[in-house]
């Protein structure tokens, strides 16, 4: 039940991008495109799940037990840069395609702050391994579903009719507000 709980509360009470606003830069900038968006939320997944087992173990055996916690964001902004390093390694030899799609917007999963968040978040919250496990692959599921809900968004807006004044970056910021409203109806949930 406990693990239900941290499912839903992560993918739709406090969504990451829509109510804890982390991660709201590639939330903006991969979002043009269905496509695109999917490829992202399948990186973040990877480099999330990655980067919350093994800061959670830096953590548990190098700063609690040597009193260096201070460390903490330092240590976990390295593993993470290095986790986007070796995924961009991975999607050029696996998928030239999506590596290119993805383009200048893989480097930004390096200052995604929803994946340094969530690996704090781990650690404040005092999960274990396997809840933190949970924690980051539901916050990756709800990171993905608002990108690719967003990006559906957004492909509608190119085909209606938006005022001049409103045209691009403006109309996108109201529609992101409205789905972070959206959300917003399922506090309480949990």
């Amino acid at each position: 039940m406990e693990y239900i709980i941290i499912i839903i509360s992560a993918v739709f009470v406090n969504n990451i991008v829509l109510t804890q606003f982390l991660g709201v830069c590639p939330f903006l900038g991969v979002s043009k495109r269905i496509s695109t968006a999917v490829g992202m939320a399948g990186a973040v997944t990877f480099v999330m799940v990655l980067a919350t087992i093994v800061t959670y173990l830096i953590q548990l055996y190098i700063l609690n037990p040597f009193n260096i916690g201070y460390l903490q964001t330092i240590s976990f902004i390295l593993v993470i840069a290095s986790l986007v390093q070796l995924v961009e390694i991975i999607l050029k030899k696996v998928s030239p395609a999506l590596y290119q799609a993805l383009g200048v917007f893989l480097p930004l999963i390096t200052t995604n702050c929803a994946i340094l968040g969530v690996a704090i978040l781990t650690i404040q919250k005092e999960f274990n391994l396997m809840e933190g496990v949970v924690f980051a692959i539901s916050n990756a599921i709800g990171f993905g579903l608002a990108l690719v809900l967003f990006a559906g968004l957004r492909e509608h807006l190119d085909l209606i009719d938006v005022p001049k004044g409103l045209k691009g970056t403006p109309i996108a910021l109201i529609v992101a507000g409205i789905l972070a409203m959206a959300f917003m109806g399922f506090s309480g949930l949990v």
